[in-house]
């Protein structure tokens, strides 16, 4: 069974960008239409692209079954998406763990998530300088709301969250 363990967080400064090893952009679609069910994603990564079934189990756990599918399948799909993100992904290693920051492109930018992985839900990680308030679980922050409600046109009550910070 293949679980998804995460936390995520708003990020306050780019104290981030001296641990960058690598960088990805991501275009990604879904064809789910609530986040009460499975959430079904479709993704271009450079030459590769996957479909992706995630749902939500408790606190920060999710199932997720990510399979690699044609590209030109992907793309295909893709155009026939209205709810969409694009992304550039930055893979950071901090303290000996594994950190992603996405810097999320057009009607979301210049919104930027960081998010580490873990082994279980009370593993304990280092929080680096440039990590803010955590979002884990704030609906509102995740990629499926991202594409069918940018952040570019949230409402005050959603900004007032990230103003907070």
């Amino acid at each position: 069974m293949a679980l998804e363990i995460e936390r995520r967080f708003l990020i306050k400064n780019d104290n981030w960008k001296e641990f960058i090893n690598k960088k990805i952009y991501i275009e990604q679609g879904y064809l789910s239409k609530s986040l009460d069910d499975w959430i079904i994603r479709v993704r271009l990564i450079g030459k590769n692209s996957k479909i992706t079934l995630k749902k939500h189990i408790k606190g920060f756990t999710n199932f997720e079954f990510e399979y690699s599918i044609p590209r030109s399948d992907a793309e295909t799909i893709m155009s026939n998406l209205s709810n969409t993100i694009k992304k550039d992904r930055y893979l950071l290693e901090i303290e000996k763990k594994s950190w992603i920051i996405d810097c999320f492109k057009e009607n979301n930018y210049p919104l930027e998530i960081a998010e580490i992985e873990l082994s279980n839900e009370k593993e304990d990680f280092f929080l680096p300088s440039f990590i803010s308030k955590e979002i884990t679980g704030l609906n509102h922050y995740s990629n499926f709301s991202l594409a069918n409600n940018p952040f570019s046109e949230w409402r005050e009550d959603y900004l007032t969250t990230l103003k907070s910070n």
